[in-house]
């Protein structure tokens, strides 16, 4: 039987698209204004847990598609980085995609999607794993097709025969459908004014709103 350490190492991995939007369907916030540090800091002292690393990774749109966001994108990791967090961050893909119109007819309308960005959190959640870097994987995402990266987890547990978990935590409230964390994880949901207490006392959006 593994052993549970008694001071365990957490590394946190931030899907900085997926968190905003759920964050938007609990609270209503209509730009990213959390602050990955201090949530880190709030669910690892809550846990007793040891801050090991904290990465986080988001797809960014084009400046010349969405230049609010790309600028709004580009100022918020550079902080992030003053702060010790490990960034990562992918250009959007854009194609084509036609849209229906309320009247019936049809339209083509450029669309921006990540690529990438859930294959990079997957691939660092397994290699710092084999690497030894953490006890405790701290997943700020909802996306089940991390589901795979966290099996992959529970076998080098069992093969290093060391005590490892993987956590998952998501904001929620009485508007949110989806109150499931990623499967085979422990869930942490994360409240109102837990998530509030770490709001980013930065806004990184330009003086002009987007369009």
């Amino acid at each position: 039987m593994r052993t549970e350490p008694d001071s365990k190492r957490a590394v946190a991995f931030f899907d900085g698209q997926n968190l905003f939007y759920a964050a938007k369907e609990a609270f209503g916030y209509p730009f990213p204004n959390y602050d990955p540090r201090l949530l880190t800091e709030r669910v690892c002292a809550a846990q007793g847990w040891q801050i090991a690393g904290i990465h986080f990774y988001t797809g960014i749109p084009s400046a010349t598609d969405k230049p609010f966001w790309s600028s709004f994108w580009t100022a918020k990791m550079a902080v992030m980085g003053t702060r010790g967090i490990q960034t990562f961050s992918r250009a959007l893909r854009y194609r084509n995609q036609t849209v229906a119109l309320p009247d019936g007819s049809l339209t083509v309308t450029l669309v921006g999607q990540e690529k990438g960005v859930d294959v990079r959190i997957a691939l660092d959640i397994v290699r710092f794993a084999l690497e030894a870097r953490y006890d405790v994987a701290l997943i700020y995402s909802q996306d089940q097709d991390l589901s795979e990266a966290v099996q992959d987890v529970k076998k080098i547990s069992v093969l290093q025969n060391r005590w490892i978990r993987c956590a998952c935590a998501f904001p929620v409230s009485p508007t949110v459908a989806e109150t499931r964390g990623i499967n085979g994880t422990d869930w942490i949901r994360i409240d109102r004014p837990t998530y509030d207490a770490c709001i980013d006392p930065n806004d990184y959006r330009p003086k002009k709103s987007p369009l």
